[in-house]
């Protein structure tokens, strides 16, 4: 019997299955989409980590190895293999890569195969970062990562507010029926019956949605990962990413997207299978309007159009409390990244590509490198392309200045301590000092730019330091650091002194492109000076760096082409990572633009889901406001003035989520601009209000189209017969 009558049902009522199944379809597209690209994501991110750092689980490293104790090293039961690491092993040190067949054990086993190496703990290592994607976690460690957790956590709320979405269309369905299950409650039929009934249809009506869906997912997912690999082509350092995927992604998909419609079902059903005959018979099925709310804003504007619209909208607050959520959240979300976007383009055009264009053209960094170890400055300074090239390295040391050492105008901020927040210890201030070495062509040149006889025998002192009381970080204003009667500066480092002459101070930094310390005493000094002795006092860092800037209007066919050249004139012994000013520009443009629309991509999604729960309302409809409809019929309104009633609700749905989003944007707006002291005229010269206008207005479209179908098969019903019978077929 339960079996036909869902047949029947399910054949006579299209309107209530198509939207039933219209949001399991969705509902499974959202999860497959989350899993498939969730998935992908985390196989890319083992792929970088392997690439970067290596495929081994733990590491041995010590000062000898035998090859008995490698041997004995492999007979351990879970080591599958262990190999010396040629690249990093070196005459004082030997260091061997081991991996495990069962990784999960690694933590347990390294320290047990140290010790029977006769090695102490701290002679081993763990690829932690690489673990930590398998969700293998130190046991020691207080803060283990918690991506699996956030997954979950992602998961969850997904599948939460996806149970929501469908429950709204289940839920039409099945208040529809109300009065029908009255009738068979009365002459017998049980809660439990109605209710295996209707997880029945839902089982029936999903099925399909949910398997397509999945499908659909996928097919997106491919497409974003497509579209990551187009924007981020040219960004160094990530390699192409390729669209996988895994039967257990698909199983697991399924299997939450069937509990997902499962609970979705029962929630109503079991709210129906409670009812008892009388109260379901005496349902009506319509909508349950209350006299007592009035619509003030909406009947001031439209009369009683607006004020019938205002109680039918306020009868179906429940009802359509997901849509106006999800139409919210995308609005909102797609207007604030857009903004957030523009806002970031601009911090970036102006921090970086138009403060430093006129500076460099090619960088290239010279990876593990001294300075002292690399000979070919004259050679750079010999293709005609270039019309400038500067070789340098950077160090960091301390040096302590005394407190009548600061100059005048710092002193008259209070001095260090409240500038910079630097302590004083015994009447001076620990300050940090960056060395910078150039090549001595470079170096010489630049004391010729400031105007000071060229020499190679001492440093040249950038005298300025960030006035954090009058500027902000935006624009910033310098002082003085020091007073300019010093002639040497001492470093320290642990026991060790060395003072450096100073040639001269300047307001002027070289032609570079770096951005020093707020509150560094920065020195420039020739190669000359860049040998053992300065090193005990610095710790250098690890890379060396080119500065190139071409000759004449440079383009991007020009540049590669230069880069090329110098990428070729290096030896294949230096490791080197080559950056390219347009290059990076068009990068930069495209990572933003993708970015744009991946997020965009997710936002129109959220709104498809906001828009799909208005259609499933407003075609879900016409059995529960057939009687609404006809009892206005029956007092004098006619159907262009219920049509009119259907424009006004769409209005208010689709324009309530676009009324709180504006001003909310602004602020959001104001609070950015505000943060990073960016002129708000700036950024309202390139305020992105046509993407905005374009999503404003495909949101208010689809609504109205919602509402235009669901008004326009309503009307065309026999509203009289329905005062007549009330009886659900």
């Amino acid at each position: 019997m339960w079996k036909d009558y869902s047949k029947s049902y399910i054949k006579n009522n299209h309107a209530s299955s198509i939207s039933i199944m219209s949001a399991a379809l969705i509902a499974t597209m959202f999860l497959s989409l989350l899993c498939s690209i969730a998935y992908n994501f985390w196989v890319y991110d083992v792929e970088q980590i392997i690439l970067d750092e290596g495929s081994w689980q733990g590491r041995i490293v010590c000062e000898t190895l035998s090859p008995d104790d490698l041997s004995m090293l492999c007979q351990f039961a879970n080591v599958e293999k262990a190999v010396i690491n040629e690249e990093l092993s070196k005459k004082e040190k030997i260091v061997a890569d081991v991996y495990f067949n069962n990784t999960r054990t690694v933590y347990r086993d390294m320290p047990l195969i140290a010790a029977r190496l006769g090695l102490n703990e701290d002679s081993i290592q763990y690829n932690s970062l690489l673990l930590s994607r398998y969700f293998i976690h130190d046991p020691d460690d207080a803060t283990p990562p918690m991506l699996l957790t956030m997954y979950l956590v992602i998961l969850v709320i997904v599948a939460v507010s996806l149970i929501l979405i469908i429950r709204g269309s289940f839920e039409l369905s099945m208040n529809a029926r109300i009065h029908q299950f009255g009738i068979f409650s009365s002459i017998g039929a049980t809660p439990r019956q109605i209710r295996t009934c209707l997880l029945q249809e839902a089982v029936v009506l999903s099925i399909l949605p949910m398997l397509f869906g999945s499908m659909f997912g996928i097919l997106i997912s491919y497409g974003v990962i497509k579209a990551v690999n187009f924007f981020a082509s040219d960004v160094s350092g990530r390699h192409q990413a390729v669209f996988q995927y895994h039967p257990s992604i698909f199983a697991v998909t399924v299997f939450i997207s069937f509990l997902t419609v499962i609970f979705s079902a029962w929630i109503p059903a079991r709210k129906l299978g409670r009812m008892t005959p009388l109260e379901a018979i005496r349902n009506t099925s319509g909508l349950l309007l209350k006299k007592t709310k009035h619509s003030r804003f909406l009947s001031y504007i439209f009369g009683i159009k607006g004020e019938l619209a205002g109680n039918a909208l306020k009868a179906q607050k429940k009802s359509l409390r997901i849509s106006t959520l999800s139409l919210l959240l995308s609005f909102l979300g797609f207007s604030i990244m857009v903004c957030f976007t523009t806002l970031a383009n601009i911090s970036t055009r102006y921090t970086y590509f138009e403060r430093y264009q006129d500076v460099w053209d090619i960088m290239i960094t010279l990876k593990d490198t001294e300075i002292l170890d690399f000979g070919l400055t004259n050679e750079l300074q010999d293709i005609s392309k270039i019309q400038d090239a500067t070789v340098y390295q950077k160090a960091k040391s301390v040096t302590f200045l005394p407190e009548e050492l600061q100059s005048d105008e710092l002193s008259s901020l209070g001095g260090l301590e409240p500038v910079a927040g630097t302590p004083k210890t015994d009447g001076q201030f620990q300050v940090p000092v960056l060395v910078v070495a150039l090549d001595d062509t470079s170096f010489l040149n630049f004391c010729s730019q400031i105007g000071i006889t060229p020499s190679l025998d001492g440093a040249i002192v950038l005298n300025q330091i960030w006035d954090s009381i009058n500027s902000n970080f935006r624009y910033k204003e310098y002082i003085p650091f020091v007073k300019e009667d010093n002639q040497a500066t001492t470093l320290y480092k642990n026991d060790k002194t060395l003072d450096i002459p100073v040639l001269s101070y300047t307001r002027t930094s070289p032609v570079l492109r770096e951005e020093y310390d707020n509150y560094a005493l920065v020195h420039f000094i020739p190669l000359t000076m860049w040998n053992k002795t300065l090193m005990e006092v610095c710790e250098a860092g690890p890379d060396s760096y080119i500065r190139i800037l071409s000759n004449g209007t440079a383009n991007l066919a020009d540049l590669n082409s230069l880069e090329q050249e110098i990428v070729q004139l290096v030896p294949e012994q230096y490791e080197i990572e080559s950056e390219n000013r347009i290059q990076e520009r068009l990068s930069n443009d495209s990572l933003i633009q993708g970015m744009v629309m991946i997020l965009g991509a997710f936002c129109i999604l959220l709104a498809i889901i906001g828009i799909a729960d208005v259609f499933s309302n407003t075609l879900g409809f016409l059995s529960q406001r057939k009687r609404e409809f006809a009892q206005y019929m029956s007092i004098g309104l006619t159907p262009q003035e219920m049509r009119k009633m259907f424009y006004i609700e769409a209005f208010v749905i689709a324009g309530k989520p676009l009324l709180i989003t504006l001003p909310l944007t602004i602020l959001f707006v104001q609070f950015a601009t505000t943060a990073s002291y960016l002129d708000p005229v700036v950024f309202w010269s390139e305020a992105p209000v046509l993407p905005i206008l374009i999503f404003a207005a495909a949101i208010v479209l689809f609504v109205g189209l919602a509402y235009y179908i669901g008004g326009k098969r309503l009307l065309q019903c026999n509203l009289n017969e329905t005062l007549r019978n009330d009886t659900l077929i």
